[in-house]
């Protein structure tokens, strides 16, 4: 393998591990009833509790318990940690059920809002 390739290789997996968001933006995605959808089924710190869900783990504290690359995971492949779960692939336009005509073929989430929910949850301490 070249130099150059190996370096682009590099550049780019650090790239990755050191992708931030905007704490501000995740958290409105994850209270978003309409487009991160989060609190519709799970727990969120801040949100009154009769708008939240209780069908997945509350989040609270999530920042202490998952790393930012283990929480970018469960958002682009939940079943891999749960086959049986409900949550959808936020970055995945295809094997989603139930979507919605209009988003049909296109991803939940873009990757920078990927990014701002990572940076959201890290946040949850």
């Amino acid at each position: 393998m070249n130099l150059a390739l190996c370096t682009a290789l590099l550049l780019g997996w650090a790239g990755i591990a050191q992708a931030q968001g905007d704490v501000m933006r995740g958290a409105a995605l994850a209270a978003s009833r309409s487009q991160g959808l989060c609190v519709l089924c799970h727990a969120l710190p801040g949100q009154p509790a009769a708008l939240q869900g209780t069908i997945g783990p509350a989040l609270d504290g999530v920042g202490a318990r998952l790393s930012p690359e283990a929480m970018r995971q469960r958002l682009i492949e939940p079943e891999r940690f749960n086959p049986e779960t409900v949550m959808p692939s936020y970055s995945r336009s295809d094997k989603l059920q139930r979507v919605a005509a209009a988003q049909q073929g296109r991803p939940l989430l873009a990757r920078d809002q990927i990014d701002d929910l990572v940076a959201y949850l890290v946040s949850l301490k």
